[in-house]
């Protein structure tokens, strides 16, 4: 029998965890909606990995379909188009990690130097403007100023006297264009995390610094870029775990026929095994989104790993 002495603490416990609850009862409703979502769609769906490994069946459902083990993984594996959309995937990400991972930070660390807040306010405005439209705008936008017949920047081009430039409709321009248009798209979002970053640094570094005769980009070398250290390499990780995953949207609004090398890749191939191809092909596209999802985790757990063996503070 415990002493009530002992219950005391107990019952004080429940009721500061309760108190909240009972005085913003709206915000938690309001979470629900989103909390519900996130576990029906992300957790719940879990269920449906399931068909990877069965010869799936939509009337008997991934609890009656017939269990075929690996089966669907080596039809994959050995499909004649395997190897490119990996290919492809893989390019394409690292690309994306080797030339859009470094502009938020570049980007962040410029809109910081600024001192005159109306121009930096507008500055980060317009470049954030770019990741509220959809890739489907996007990709209009490209077509109509980068396409090779009557875009707008070959226009200019032209009347300068220079020689159009197929950006959209050759294989190599596509592949730099597609590079190009996805770090525009996505620095200026990027650059939030970095300067929520940079206004936590304690600002009597940067007063000792000035003491010592440090000027701006000194300053910014030796403070700004050691204390944001640990959020990039953080987002680092987390970019690297989508190496294998991609941009189904993207591909989809900037690809033509003209262009075909390189716009094949994991995900269109999930696309079209899943939905294109009716549902006989269901179960193989099961089985390469999770083949995607384990090498995904892999690369994070991994990069956790070795940023920890170098003495930085991994994600995990």
């Amino acid at each position: 029998m415990k002493s009530t002495s002992s219950l005391q603490p107990n019952l004080m416990r429940r009721k500061s965890c309760g108190r909240p609850m009972r005085t913003y009862w709206q915000l938690y409703v309001m979470l629900a909606i989103p909390m519900c979502f996130l576990f029906l769609f992300k957790y719940g769906s879990y269920f449906g990995l399931l068909a990877a490994f069965e010869k799936y069946k939509i009337l008997k459902g991934v609890f009656g379909s017939e269990w075929v083990g690996f089966n669907n993984f080596l039809k994959v594996f050995s499909h004649r188009r395997f190897g490119d959309a990996l290919r492809n995937t893989v390019l394409l990400n690292a690309l994306d990690l080797i030339f859009g991972f470094p502009m938020p930070v570049i980007l962040a660390l410029m809109l910081n130097e600024m001192r005159h807040r109306p121009t930096k306010r507008i500055s980060q405005t317009l470049l954030y403007l770019p990741h509220f439209l959809s890739w489907v705008i996007v990709g209009a936008i490209a077509y109509q100023l980068f396409t090779y017949g009557t875009g707008v920047v070959n226009d200019i081009i032209e009347q300068m006297g220079g020689n159009r430039v197929p950006f959209l409709q050759e294989n190599t321009h596509w592949l730099i264009s597609y590079v190009v248009i996805g770090v525009w798209q996505s620095m200026g979002w990027g650059t939030i995390i970095y300067l929520a970053a940079i206004t936590s640094i304690n600002p009597e570094l940067y007063e000792a610094a000035v003491v010592d005769g440090a000027n701006r980009w000194k300053q910014c070398w030796n403070i700004t870029v050691p204390c944001i250290k640990p959020t990039m390499v953080t987002l680092f990780i987390m970019r690297l775990g989508q190496l294998m995953g991609g941009s189904f949207e993207r591909v989809i609004a900037l690809k033509n026929v003209a262009t075909t090398e390189y716009t094949y890749t994991i995900p269109v191939m999930v696309y079209d095994m899943g939905l294109l191809s009716g549902t006989s092909k269901i179960a193989q596209a099961t089985a390469l989104g999770f083949f995607q999802s384990i090498i995904g985790i892999m690369l994070v757990i991994g990069a956790d790993y070795l940023t920890k063996s170098l003495g930085e503070e991994g994600l995990l």
